[in-house]
This record gives C-alpha cells, sequence and structure tokens, in this order.
C-alpha cells in the first residue's frame, strides 16, 4: 500500500511522462467541519481521470468541470474557495458551515517539471521528507530534501504555499496471533503501511490478513531492514520472550516514533530486567511502552487492539500523557 501523497503525484507524474498534461490541486485550508484535513492532494488530467480527494462530496466534480472547461488554472496556480455560501456548501456536499481553500497548479510534461515530480516521489518511495513551494503569481515551483515533517503553510497575501510531503507511516508487528491480526487490520484502515514479521514458518503462513505485509526474517534483522526510521512504529506481541525480546533489543535502539509490547504490568517489568541485562541503556528502555495501549479496560482481541492503535496514535500526535491521564481519570470516577 502507498501513501495517499505518494499515489497522487505518482499518477501525476505517469500522466506527465506519458505526455499529458494535469493539475495538481491541494487543501490549503479549511472553515468549519471539513471531511479532509489540509494538506490533502487530488490530481486529474484532461481526460476527467482523477487521484486522491479534496472533500468526498461533489467538489472534485465540480472542480473538474471547471478546469476542463477553461474556467480555472489554465496558465498558472490559483486560489479557490468552495463554501462561500450556505447553498454552495450544501450543494457541494459540504458539511454545515464549513468552506474549504485550494491551490490549483496546472502542470505540463516540460523536462524540469518532469525532473521534479520524479524527485518528489523518489523521496517518498525512499521513506524520506521532501518540502515543496510553489508561488502563484510567476507559476514557479521548487522543492528541497528536509530532514522532519511540518505543517503546510500557505500565505495567500503573498501567494506562496509550503507543503512537505512525507513517507506513510508504517506499523511492524512481532508476531501472528488473534491480537496481531486485529492490530493489523485497524492498523490498516488507519492508513499504516503493516508488515508482520514471525521467524516462525507454519504461524506465518497461516496468517491471512489483506494488506498486511508478511516477514519470515528474525525479528532483530527485519527490524532494522524495516522499521528503523521516524515515520515507524514497532509492536511485540507474541507472549514469547525468545522472540518479542529479540526484536525489542533493535526497536529501542532505531529512531521509531513509538515501541511496544503485551503483556501484564509483571511480565512487562521482568521483561525490562531482561533487556537491562542485554546491556540496553536506561534512556532506551523507558522508550518502551508496556504494558502495551491506553488503559481503557480492554480484555478481548479486538478490545487490545483497540488500546494499542488508540495509544500509537496519542503517540503519533504527541498527546499520549494526556490521553492516558483523562483515561485514569475517567476510570477513577474523576
Amino acid at each position: 500500500m502507498q501513501s495517499v501523497d505518494q499515489q497522487v503525484l505518482g499518477q501525476a507524474r505517469d500522466w506527465l511522462h506519458a505526455g499529458e498534461s494535469c493539475w495538481l490541486a491541494t487543501v490549503v485550508a479549511t472553515y468549519g467541519s471539513s471531511p479532509r484535513p489540509v494538506g490533502s492532494l487530488l490530481a486529474c488530467n484532461r481526460d476527467g481521470r482523477i487521484e486522491g480527494s479534496l472533500s468526498g462530496g461533489c467538489v472534485e466534480d465540480d472542480l473538474l468541470e471547471k478546469l476542463t472547461a477553461g474556467r480555472l488554472a489554465q496558465d498558472r496556480p490559483q486560489f479557490f474557495r468552495y463554501g462561500e455560501t450556505e447553498e454552495e456548501a450544501e450543494q457541494l456536499g459540504l458539511p454545515c458551515g464549513g468552506h474549504l481553500d485550494i491551490v490549483v497548479e496546472p502542470h505540463s510534461p516540460t523536462p524540469p517539471t518532469l525532473a521534479h515530480f520524479d524527485h518528489l516521489v523518489g523521496c517518498l518511495a525512499n521513506r524520506s521528507c521532501v518540502e515543496r513551494r510553489v508561488l502563484l503569481e510567476s507559476g514557479t515551483f521548487d522543492c528541497r530534501d528536509v530532514a522532519d515533517h511540518a505543517e503546510l503553510r500557505y500565505d495567500h497575501d503573498n501567494g506562496v504555499l509550503v507543503q512537505t510531503y512525507g513517507p506513510q507511516d508504517r506499523l511492524f508487528v512481532i508476531g501472528t496471533n488473534m491480537v496481531s491480526a486485529y492490530v493489523a487490520e485497524i492498523a490498516i484502515a488507519l492508513g499504516y503501511d503493516v508488515l508482520v514479521c514471525d521467524p516462525r514458518p507454519e504461524r506465518l503462513t497461516s496468517f491471512n490478513v489483506a494488506g498486511a505485509r508478511k516477514v519470515g526474517d528474525m525479528p532483530d534483522d527485519a527490524v532494522r531492514r524495516y522499521a528503523s526510521d521516524s515515520h515507524s512504529a514497532i509492536v511485540a506481541l507474541t507472549h514469547d520472550p525468545r522472540i518479542d525480546d529479540m526484536g525489542l533489543m533493535e526497536a529501542l535502539k532505531t529512531d521509531a516514533f513509538y515501541v511496544g509490547a503485551m503483556g501484564s504490568a509483571r511480565t512487562s517489568a521482568n521483561r525490562r530486567k531482561r533487556l537491562k541485562q542485554l546491556d540496553l541503556k536506561d534512556t532506551e528502555i523507558r522508550r518502551l511502552h508496556a504494558p502495551i495501549g491506553l488503559p481503557i479496560g480492554s480484555k478481548t482481541p479486538p478490545e487490545i487492539a483497540i488500546a494499542v492503535l488508540a495509544e500509537i496514535t496519542a503517540v503519533r500526535k504527541q498527546c499520549a500523557a494526556d490521553a492516558r491521564a483523562a483515561i485514569e481519570s475517567i476510570a477513577a470516577g474523576g
């Protein structure tokens, strides 16, 4: 599975390499309730083919009609607002009181444009970040490689759009069991690229979750190969310390934004002692989320999976401590 950005930019690149002109549209601001976040992308060509989404409503059809009729963004990038009135918002399927601002760019298959899109798609394929800048008045654009993702910036007065594209978040699951299956299914629904690792061939063969890739390597080798960057989360779910600890030894040394392991409080305490004996630093061991997941009273495999993905989401959004405190307060009757 590719990230949405990679799919949209990749399709635009393919059209350009085929000699076709196309448009790239970006949501630069939303007001009120909006079904798609700022930064959402859509690409379309003159034949009416669309990749991506701006609203999930009728905006896409209206935009395509305006573009192909020559009423929008023909020679240079153009700003456009949808949902100026309640009637227009209702007609276009926007939520009540919501409207969205977009920037639409026309692109033709010139050598500089081809090189530009090749570089963007290449960065995403290599799981690296790239910052792209568009100047609406001149119609020029450029890009540069960057270390981290940044929020989209749009200067309406000066007509400058700056957006960072980054790789799809990846969830690396160690172990195949019922909890792993539910974790993988929910993560895929949330847009993660899911890899499931188990060195036991019979277990891996019988694990079937559509969209999840299976890896038969030893966990430490697989972590190094597939999940060592800051866009990865790693969860150890086997309940077998011989397998889980092997993966965790390596995972806690990586840049992964989340590392967690399933088990009770006692099991987790014993695991930390073992990791200490394996020469991991205290700072590395403190990165481990164990017991895994937010404390929502989960008992069944699907409930545990929900708790795990909720905690991963909170960590990714940098609000894990607040989420955990709120849940514990509710459980205590606060």
